[in-house]
């Protein structure tokens, strides 16, 4: 007998991954076709700190390690409160509608090529930052890409 799935914490990481002329990757994912955005994902825990959860994430859906590649995570000091998308909230426990999402840039030397998670992502692209921007099918991913021209120069996280 199979246990349920644990419901998804509602706090989550989105990480703007650029190169220093601001390229800007996205990927599209699976569930949605047509759904563009940048790395997301809830925390596997309460505790595990939002930049692990960045770190671990990077990892999952681009199969990049930054401390391998000597890249440098950065803390925006950003964190969008926003409704669930309806057809994701049966993920998260009953009566749970809002989630809070801690925005982190990750800045590459390069336009790398990704390993996708196939089961989470279909594709992959490198675009101009304003581009990418228009291209998020979420509010709050297109404005944190908008804010890479301001924020790509915080400290590492």
């Amino acid at each position: 007998m199979q246990s349920a799935k644990p419901f998804k914490i509602p706090e989550s990481v989105l990480v703007v991954i650029h190169t220093p002329d601001l390229q800007v990757l996205l990927i599209e994912r699976a569930d949605h076709p047509g759904y563009w955005q940048s790395v997301t994902g809830s925390k596997d825990s309460p505790d595990e700190p939002a930049a692990e959860t960045a770190r671990r994430e990077v990892l999952e859906e681009t199969g990049f390690d930054i401390a391998a590649l000597g890249a440098s995570l950065s803390d925006w000091q950003l964190a969008n409160v926003y409704e669930i998308y309806p057809q994701w909230r049966h993920r998260y426990a009953p009566g749970v509608t809002r989630n809070t999402e801690h925005v982190f840039g990750l800045q590459l030397p390069a336009p790398l090529t990704p390993t996708l998670a196939p089961r989470e992502h279909l594709a992959w692209q490198w675009l101009p930052w304003q581009e990418a921007a228009d291209r998020c099918f979420s509010p709050s991913n297109a404005e944190a890409v908008l804010q890479l021209p301001r924020l790509r120069a915080r400290p590492a996280a």
